[in-house]
């Protein structure tokens, strides 16, 4: 019997997404005679996919993938995996877009779990972070402007939508900084990032940790590391807030201001 994660299940129904629910156990017994796998339990702290371990007739262990069918969402992340080759992500050892299926390499426990101070988890995601970083220019996937463009849109629905919980000082702040990253995005610059860089993303691998989850962007390398400066809040405020972004610019040769 297919067992589906109740935050799954919730996120597809939220999303009207019955049919894919519909079509999973289909998918998963396409892939289990295509790809030759025996497939496993599923990961229960899944939320937009349904995620389960897998085994190669040879005893390779693998994790199957089945993404909720959110836009083009599936297919940048095939993209990124393909272009990656397993440098700072997962190995891609299969796919099908059009059933929406991907078949990685099995890695590890999750950086989340392992209680690692917040100063060397910076640097062993900038390690990840930076591994993934090449030009790949024409791979069809949105740049750095779009993305800025649409944080910008969330922004200003999510001010709305929340009843206005800051002030729109704070608002007008965020959407300047957005125009900002839009203006400064040069195609020359731009490298394939992946869009989600934190602790819950990066899994044990050999020599270090890989990333799972991306987003896939062209965009400049900044927007990475601006995820890791919205982790960890509490140290962050506890602080000097800069001086984050300046270290996480001393670890990888980047702009300050631009992670900020």
């Amino acid at each position: 019997m297919l067992v589906v994660p109740p935050a799954v299940l919730a996120n597809a129904e939220a999303r009207g997404l019955g049919g894919f629910l519909d079509g999973l156990e289909a998918s998963l017994s396409w892939a289990q005679a295509a790809w030759g796998l025996n497939i496993g339990s599923a990961f229960g702290d899944a939320t937009e996919a349904f995620v389960a371990e897998a085994t190669l007739r040879d005893g390779t262990p693998a994790v199957l993938k089945a993404p909720l069918p959110l836009g083009a969402t599936v297919r940048h992340e095939i993209t990124v995996l393909r272009l990656a080759g397993g440098e700072g992500v997962a190995t891609l050892l299969a796919c099908d877009e059009e059933r929406g299926l991907i078949l990685l390499e099995r890695l590890g426990r999750p950086m989340s779990a392992l209680g690692i101070p917040v100063d060397t988890r910076h640097e062993l995601l900038c390690a990840a972070a930076a591994s993934l970083w090449r030009r790949a220019p024409g791979c069809g996937l949105p740049s750095g402007a779009d993305h800025a463009r649409r944080l910008a849109e969330n922004v200003t629905l999510g001010w709305e939508e929340l009843g206005r919980p800051c002030s729109s000082h704070a608002v007008d702040h965020a959407l300047s900084c957005a125009e900002r990253r839009i203006a400064a995005h040069e195609n020359g610059r731009a490298v394939l990032v992946h869009g989600e860089v934190h602790q819950w993303n990066a899994l044990e691998a050999p020599g270090g940790f890989k990333l799972v989850d991306p987003d896939g962007l062209l965009a400049e390398p900044e927007l990475d590391l601006g995820v890791i400066m919205r982790e960890d809040p509490l140290e962050l405020i506890a602080s000097d807030p800069f001086a984050r972004a300046q270290r996480l610019a001393a670890m990888t040769g980047l702009e300050a201001a631009a992670i900020w």
